[in-house]
């Protein structure tokens, strides 16, 4: 089931996106999409939903266009069945205050930027046994 996650990564920068789906992929993950923005992302996962494929596992930057990664937990976090998609947020932002923030709204785990593959897989695998999914393939 683990590398059948369905796994969507959400950023605006294309260098950051291929830069996390290749280091998923590197773990074993082969069912990944992308999205430039949290409104593109919010979109795939109501569309994922209603055609009965929902994500499972989102990735996110934080600072972004048209819709925060921020922005977009919140509006997941609200709405079942998409409040229980664990969400990792991939930040810059180290700042105590913003962590707090993200914490608030109801992060599964963030990231801050700039990160080894080590500390991605080890971040990914706290998220899955926090949710009760089988730890990542490789």
């Amino acid at each position: 089931m683990s590398a059948n996650l369905r796994i969507l990564v959400i950023d605006d920068m294309a260098v950051m996106r291929k830069i996390v789906v290749k280091q998923l992929e590197t773990m074993g993950y082969k069912n990944i999409e992308t999205a430039e923005n949290g409104k593109d992302a919010l979109q795939k996962i109501l569309d994922g939903v209603k055609n009965n494929s929902p994500v499972q596992f989102i990735v996110s930057d934080w600072n972004m266009p048209e819709m925060s990664g921020l922005e977009l937990l919140k509006a997941l976090r609200s709405k079942k069945p998409l409040a229980d998609i664990p969400f990792l947020m991939v930040t810059a932002e180290g700042e105590k205050d913003q962590i707090m923030a993200a914490i608030q709204a109801g992060v599964t785990n963030y990231i801050v930027k700039p990160f080894s593959p080590a500390t991605f897989k080890e971040k990914m695998d706290l998220v899955l046994k926090k949710v009760g999914l089988p730890p990542t393939p490789a």
